[in-house]
C-alpha cells in the first residue's frame, strides 16, 4: 500500500504512464519481489480504474485515502481487518481514521454525479451518452473493472485444445465467441495472471496475446484463403498475424504502417508464428503498384484508445479534447487513404478501439460522403454467419443501407471495438 501511494503520487506529479511509474519504481526498490510488484501493481491500477467514485465515496482524492478505498473494495477486509493486517509493519501507511472512512461507509455511489459513477472526465460524458444513451454510465463503468487474459490459438501450429492443454495448470476456458479464443479469467484479490509469453507454447507460436474483441473483428472482415489484403495501420501486427491464419497462409497480405517503430515487433511475431504469406512495408515504401487491387483493406486507425480503458485506465484521465481532434484528423486520412487500393467489389474495413462517435459513426458518414463509390454492408448480420452459435453480443447501428458494430465489456466481455466494413461499388 506504501507503494502504491509512493507511485500514485509519481504519476499525478509528473503525469506520466502507469507503465512507466511502477517501472522506475522497481527498478529503485530492487528488494520487492515478484509477488510484491504485482500486488502494488493491482492496487494502482484498481485506483487509476475508479479514481473519481473512490474520491467521491471518501470525499478525498489523495493518493493515500484512493488507496485505502481500493483495498478495502478488493481485500475483503473490512476496517477492522486492514487495521489488523497494518499493525506493527514498520513500512505500512498509517491506518486512515474512522472520520477520513466515515463517506466511504455512508455515501451512496448511486448519488453521484453520472460521470463520477462512470469513473470518466466531465467531457467524455456527452460523447458517451451520445453512443450509448440512457446506458452510457454502465456502460462506462465496466471500462473500471479489472480485465481477463485473452489469447488465440494460431491455427497455423496449434488448436485451440492443444492450446488449452499445454496452459492447464492456468486454467484457460473457451472464449464465449471468438472460436479460437482462450480466456483466464480476471485477476482476484492481490493475484496475478501468469506470464503466458515464458512458456513454450507461446516460443513455439501456438497462440498469440490478443483480446477477443480484436479476434473479432478480424474475423467479420469475411477474409478467405487466397485474398488480396492490405493491413494499412498493421503495427505490431496482431491482426496481421490473425488474418494470416485464417487466410492459411495462403493468398498474400501486405503489412503497412506509417510508424516505423509501431511496426518493429512484427517481424519476430510473424517469425515465431510461421506465417509466410506476409509482406511488410516500411513507411517510405512506394504501395502505388497495389492500388485498386485488394480484396481487403484493414484500417485498424489510430485512435483515442477509449475500447482499452480496463488495461489502460491511466489513459482516460490524460486523454484531452485537443487529442480526440488529431485523431479524428489522423482517422480520415487514413481512410481516404486506404480507400484507393480497395478493387471494385473489394472491401473495406474500419475498425477502432475507440468508443467515442467522434471516431465511428461519424467517420463512417464523413466517409461515404466524401467517397461515393463506397457502400456500407451490413456487419451486424454477418455475425450469424461468422459466428453461428454466439448470440448477437453487440451494439449495432444503422447507415443509410448498412450496419456498424460495436464491442464493448458491457455487452461483449471483451475490450471496445468499433467496426464498420465498406465494399466498392
Amino acid at each position: 500500500m506504501a507503494a502504491s501511494i509512493e507511485v500514485l503520487a509519481d504519476i499525478e506529479t509528473r503525469r506520466r504512464p502507469v507503465g512507466d511509474a511502477l517501472k522506475d519504481w522497481g527498478l529503485s526498490h530492487r528488494f520487492a519481489g515478484s509477488g510484491d510488484r504485482a500486488a502494488i501493481g493491482n492496487i494502482v491500477y484498481d485506483v487509476l480504474r475508479r479514481k473519481r467514485s473512490l474520491a467521491w465515496r471518501l470525499d478525498d482524492p489523495s493518493p493515500r485515502a484512493l488507496v485505502f478505498g481500493a483495498v478495502l473494495d478488493s481485500s475483503g477486509l473490512d476496517e477492522k481487518g486492514l487495521a489488523l493486517a497494518l499493525e506493527g509493519d514498520r513500512f505500512a501507511p498509517e491506518m486512515i481514521s474512522a472520520d477520513d472512512l466515515a463517506g466511504y461507509r455512508t455515501r451512496e455511489i448511486a448519488q453521484a454525479p453520472d460521470a463520477v459513477r462512470a469513473d470518466v472526465p466531465d467531457w467524455i460524458g456527452p460523447h458517451l451518452a451520445e453512443a450509448f444513451g440512457e446506458d452510457w454510465v454502465e456502460e462506462a463503468a465496466a471500462l473500471g473493472e479489472r480485465p481477463p487474459l485473452d489469447m488465440r490459438a494460431n491455427t497455423l501450429r496449434a488448436d485451440r485444445d492443444k492450446v488449452a492443454r499445454a496452459l492447464e495448470p492456468f486454467a484457460p476456458q473457451p472464449s464465449p465467441i471468438a472460436p479460437q479464443g482462450l480466456r483466464i479469467a480476471p485477476i482476484a484479490g492481490d493475484g496475478r495472471h501468469p506470464n503466458v509469453q515464458v512458456e513454450a507454447g507461446f516460443q513455439k507460436g501456438w497462440f498469440e496475446i490478443q483480446d477477443e474483441g480484436s479476434q473479432i473483428v478480424a474475423a467479420l472482415t469475411g477474409v478467405a484463403p487466397g485474398e488480396q489484403v492490405l493491413d494499412y495501420c498493421a503495427g505490431a501486427g496482431g491482426k496481421t498475424l490473425a488474418l494470416a491464419a485464417a487466410m492459411e497462409n495462403t493468398g498474400q497480405i501486405h503489412a503497412y504502417d506509417s510508424d516505423r517503430q509501431r511496426l518493429a515487433p512484427i517481424h519476430e511475431r510473424l517469425k515465431r508464428a510461421e506465417v509466410r504469406n506476409v509482406q511488410v512495408h516500411a513507411p517510405r515504401d512506394d504501395l502505388s503498384e497495389h492500388r485498386g487491387r485488394m480484396d481487403l483493406v484493414l484500417v485498424d486507425a489510430p485512435c483515442t484508445g477509449t475500447g482499452t480503458w480496463r488495461r489502460r485506465p491511466d489513459a482516460k484521465w490524460r486523454l484531452s479534447e485537443q487529442a480526440l481532434e488529431r485523431r479524428v484528423v489522423e482517422q480520415r486520412e487514413a481512410l481516404a487513404g486506404a480507400a484507393a487500393f480497395v478493387k471494385p467489389g473489394g472491401r473495406l474495413a474500419y475498425v477502432t478501439c475507440s468508443l467515442l462517435p467522434a471516431e465511428n459513426e461519424a467517420q463512417v458518414e464523413a466517409f461515404l460522403t466524401a467517397q461515393p463509390d463506397f457502400a456500407l454492408l451490413d456487419v451486424a448480420a454477418t455475425w450469424a454467419t461468422v459466428f453461428p452459435e454466439a448470440p448477437p453480443a453487440f451494439l449495432s447501428r444503422p447507415h443509410k443501407e448498412g450496419t456498424t458494430l460495436t464491442l464493448t465489456p458491457r455487452t461483449s466481455g471483451t475490450d471496445g471495438f468499433f467496426l464498420a466494413l465498406f465494399t466498392r461499388r
